[in-house]
């Protein structure tokens, strides 16, 4: 049996340590900073809300304990994920292989999580990126869900899919880098849309978002230099379901009790990521009408009822 790493014991950080674990076959080395909740919770008890760690799951505070092994999956906040690779790239890495597991792209340049990494680490390293739906809860019951794995590497595809693939979890080979990056990070920002819908109770509204959504998303994919087709893949329209209707999804939770007035506390990345998308969009003068409309709502505090109208009422004219 080999040993895979983790970096990031939150909620999905946790979860994806415990599917390797338990559904591929490794000893997991986990690390997160002494200080976090998560990893205080899962040092004192061996469990979260979610599950409890395996017997072959190693918890440690150290970061250089679990830079040994070959393989290492990370998944912490995507606005934190730049800190952590400059604390990464003091330490020898060449020859390793990386699964991004968060989806966001970084404020105020809409920098992928890939970009920063390349950015950040100028070593001989082998980089993917994780998309698609699921929630742990749903794994948790044996729920089985489809994801998409991408690189600009071949060989980095094959190695991380053969590596994690199971009858829990199926993954395809992604085919466009950065749209599979950037359709994952902005299904968060529409799934805050679907929240606010759901607390206005407009449900009748989200079928609509679901069909002019990727239309604008691919419009911001294209833009970036990704396939605009990429949009309606798994890594974004594809994880709808658990994003914009699910009630596990942190994104469509912060919506509707953004709507509703009250305060959801917990981390939704799509808020993030709304704030570097106007700033891209703005900046390259992309249509992007719903993610303009919720930056109104979130950050300038515009009416709630009359902004999200706003975004089904532009001229009239025909669907396609």
């Amino acid at each position: 049996m080999s040993n895979i790493s983790l970096i990031g014991c939150g909620r999905w950080g946790t979860f994806l340590g415990w599917y390797a674990a338990n559904y591929c076959g490794f000893d997991v080395d986990m690390y997160d900073i002494p200080t976090s909740p998560n990893f205080i919770e899962l040092r004192d008890t061996r469990k979260n809300p979610y599950l409890s760690l395996s017997d072959n799951m190693y918890l440690h505070d150290n970061l250089a304990a679990v830079l040994n092994n070959d393989m290492i999956i990370i998944s912490i906040g995507c606005q934190y994920f730049r800190g952590l690779c400059k604390e990464l790239s003091a330490y020898d890495l060449n020859g390793k292989t990386f699964l991004l597991a968060m989806k966001g792209l970084e404020y105020p340049n809409a920098s992928t999580m890939l970009d920063i990494m390349r950015q950040e680490i100028k070593q001989d390293i082998h980089i993917g990126t994780l998309g698609g739906p699921g929630h742990v809860q749903d794994y948790m019951k044996k729920v089985p869900s489809c994801a998409v794995i991408d690189s600009d590497e071949e060989a980095t595809k094959d190695l991380l899919i053969k590596a994690l693939s199971s009858d829990l979890i199926r993954f395809y080979y992604g085919a466009d880098l950065i749209g599979n990056q950037v359709g994952a990070a902005l299904k968060n920002v529409i799934g805050i849309a679907a929240g606010i819908l759901d607390g206005l109770e407009w449900y009748g509204l989200k079928g609509a978002l679901m069909a002019r959504a990727p239309v604008e998303v691919g419009r911001f994919i294209a833009a970036l230099g990704g396939d605009s087709r990429t949009a309606y893949g798994l890594s974004h329209l594809g994880d709808y379901e658990a994003t914009l209707f699910s009630k596990h999804s942190h994104n469509r939770t912060y919506g509707e009790n953004f709507a509703r007035g009250e305060n959801f506390g917990k981390l939704a990345e799509g808020v993030a990521t709304l704030k570097a998308v106007k700033h891209i969009a703005d900046e390259r003068n992309i249509d992007m009408p719903i993610c303009q409309a919720l930056y109104r709502v979130i950050y300038e505090n515009a009416d709630i009822k009359s902004t999200i109208r706003s975004m089904f009422e532009r001229q009239l004219k025909q669907e396609f």
